[in-house]
């Protein structure tokens, strides 16, 4: 007889997704027990569970099936996590002001690095003629300021807030990935090409980027993703 019970937790995911990679690389770092299912919002049957729970429509989406919980954005299910199923690492500080650095940094990377990195990303995949050139134009400026930026909090740090991995480190790593094949940081900005670098180790990160791969070919900029993350085909 099997006596396998679904584990309390799912997430709704697309393994492509930059922001999804935030959300899987603080489970994986927190040795969380979770289910996984992926969902193409563009198919309504795959997507009908999603959105029965979240109209919106967005992925990762988390359901707590133990609490009858919904709960959406990134953020906020990292937040849950550390709250509602504590592991193996604290991703937010209990010291108030570190978590305040901790959050500046995790929303700096969404809004000013993931953001325009998909602005630019999305206008690759528009129709000829419904182009955006000023906003793409817009969304790289905010790159490099962004970058710029970084690479100042970077100063003689391991991790991006405090001196521990955290929440914030979470959001820097799908936004520094995709965001390095638009516009590479790695000869303009040796303190966040380090960093990168160190946090590509973490086996959390291996784990995330190995079970995108297969989908790496859908993304629009597939060409600048380096060789080393992709698997030799026969």
């Amino acid at each position: 007889m099997d006596n396998y019970q679904s584990p309390h937790l799912l997430l709704y995911i697309h393994p492509l997704a930059s922001f999804c990679h935030k959300a899987l690389i603080a489970l994986y770092e927190n040795g969380t027990e979770f289910e996984s299912k992926i969902v193409d919002l563009m198919q309504e049957e795959s997507s009908a569970e999603l959105l029965s729970y979240w109209p919106v429509g967005k992925i990762p989406l988390l359901r707590d099936r133990k609490r009858e919980k919904t709960i959406p954005e990134t953020s906020i299910i990292i937040e849950y996590i550390n709250e509602f199923y504590p592991g193996k690492t604290n991703l937010i500080s209990k010291d108030f002001s570190l978590a305040l650095e901790i959050r500046l940094w995790d929303r700096f990377f969404d809004l000013y690095i993931s953001e325009p990195m998909q602005k630019i990303v999305i206008d690759r995949l528009r129709p000829e003629g419904q182009n955006d050139p000023i906003g793409v134009e817009q969304a790289f400026v905010r790159l490099r300021t962004a970058y710029d930026m970084v690479e100042g909090q970077l100063n003689s740090r391991n991790f991006i807030a405090g001196e521990s991995f955290s929440m914030a480190d979470c959001s820097a790593i799908p936004a520094l990935f995709y965001a390095d094949t638009i516009l590479s940081f790695r000869t303009t900005h040796p303190k966040i090409t380090n960093y990168f670098e160190s946090l590509l180790e973490r086996p959390s990160v291996k784990r995330t980027i190995a079970e995108a791969e297969p989908y790496f070919p859908m993304y629009p900029f597939f060409d600048k993703i380096p060789k080393r993350f992709l698997k030799e085909k026969n």
